[in-house]
């Protein structure tokens, strides 16, 4: 084996690929920020036709009405491009300048014609908790509220007539600061949704080529092993080649049957089984195996990691290897569970720059990290390799749930 053999496409590795899964579009059904949209609309229009009727009811001259009237619009414009979500990442600069335009025209009926606007300048409040920051926009927001305590004591009003002119400033401006949040939350909401679906997709079809890669890569390594080793049997032992055949139309029906679980969802592998097979294989291949197992039980999830370890080992030990001898061992010790495969004949410049040349290492360093293990390989100078996977021996289905949602790179590594 080799662990030089790692070669793969760097923008595949980051998903795009050109053929990739199409995400679901954000425009499937009515987006959540519509109705908050327009509950904010509504409300804005709201607090405008009572200002309106304030206006016609205050007796006011008409030059002070119809100026207070046509002012109206530029606040109410002001307000709503201060309410749009986002609003509050605009460069400062224009946010500053928007504001002092919109305190303009709020104070001046209140300084000039000295009319009172009400929820008028509780719009600005609004927008000052939706553009500054909170340090600076809860003081602002404050000094308007009390601002509007000043016009009607100057007035000879009572304190009491005064602090509902504040009251119907500071209501207003909360009012508009939750909404407009609500709306901007919406939209992160939504958008939220169609990533976390594409992630989904994107996940599925992942997993499902992982599952594919260890499957079938032990499953057609072993097929095209024995229908050589039939083909040298026939014309000297050919009931020896009736039975390798034997063997090959079993894993090809076990390959079968673990691709369709695959499809269907999590499939789970039995370690000792794996083993098994992997001292058949390696035997089939002339190759000595030294096999020690001392496990008790394990978790499915951990046991399937460890088994589909196990079959990628010895998939790229026959692959890229010229080894002679081999060592298994599957050790269960205080909590832990270590599986440990070991052969010769291995070229440490082994390095197969295909495009296909297989996830194999890359996957398995995921699958157990998931798992909260370790995955170990290297060369020794004498021209072995060792891979150790190491892993608690019991692990709940719960903590073994993101497996399925591992991204691995198409094109990660092999032996």
């Amino acid at each position: 084996m080799d662990s030089h053999d790692r070669s793969g496409s760097a923008d595949e590795s980051r998903g795009s690929r050109p053929e990739a899964v199409t995400p679901p579009s954000p425009s499937i059904g009515i987006p959540v920020s519509r109705p908050a949209r327009a509950l904010l609309v509504a409300t804005l229009l709201g607090y405008a036709l009572l200002t309106t009727t304030g206006i016609l009811s205050a007796g006011m001259p008409p030059t002070a009405e119809a100026i207070s009237l046509l002012l109206l619009l530029p606040v109410l414009a002001l307000q709503l491009l201060h309410s749009t979500p986002g609003g509050s990442r605009a460069p400062l600069p224009r946010r500053c300048l928007t504001l002092a335009l919109q305190a303009l025209l709020t104070y001046f009926p209140v300084v000039v014609l000295g009319t009172y606007w009400e929820t008028m300048a509780g719009y600005l409040a609004g927008s000052l908790l939706l553009l500054l920051p909170p340090r600076v926009a809860w003081p602002l927001y404050a000094a308007v509220g009390l601002s509007m305590l000043v016009p009607p004591l100057l007035d000879a009003r009572t304190v009491i007539e005064s602090a509902a002119f504040s009251h119907t400033t500071l209501l207003p401006g909360l009012v508009l600061y939750g909404l407009a949040r609500l709306t901007e939350l919406a939209a992160h909401l939504h958008t939220t949704r169609a990533e976390l679906a594409r992630r989904a997709v994107t996940g599925e079809r992942l997993r499902f080529a992982r599952d594919l890669h260890d499957l079938l890569g032990f499953s057609l390594s072993s097929i095209a092993l024995k229908s050589e080793l039939i083909h040298h049997l026939i014309p000297t032992h050919p009931q020896r080649a009736m039975e390798e055949a034997g063997e090959v139309l079993t894993i090809a029906g076990q390959s079968l049957a673990d691709v369709r679980r695959a499809a269907g969802g999590y499939r789970t592998l039995s370690l000792r089984q794996e083993i098994r097979t992997a001292q058949t294989m390696l035997d089939a291949a002339g190759i000595d195996v030294r096999v020690r197992v001392e496990l008790a039980t394990l978790s499915p999830h951990v046991e399937t990691e460890l088994a589909t370890t196990l079959r990628e080992a010895v998939t790229n030990l026959l692959r890229h290897s010229k080894a002679r001898h081999c060592a298994i061992e599957a050790v269960q010790q205080d909590g832990l569970v270590r599986l440990v495969v070991e052969n010769d004949g291995a070229d440490p410049a082994h390095h197969n720059p295909g495009p296909h040349s297989g996830n194999g290492l890359g996957n398995l360093h995921a699958r157990m990290t998931a798992l909260g293990g370790r995955l170990e390989t290297g060369h020794g100078e004498d021209g072995t390799f060792r891979l150790l996977a190491e892993a608690s021996a019991m692990r709940t289905a719960d903590a073994c749930a993101e497996l399925k949602e591992i991204t691995f790179p198409p094109n990660g590594s092999a032996a």
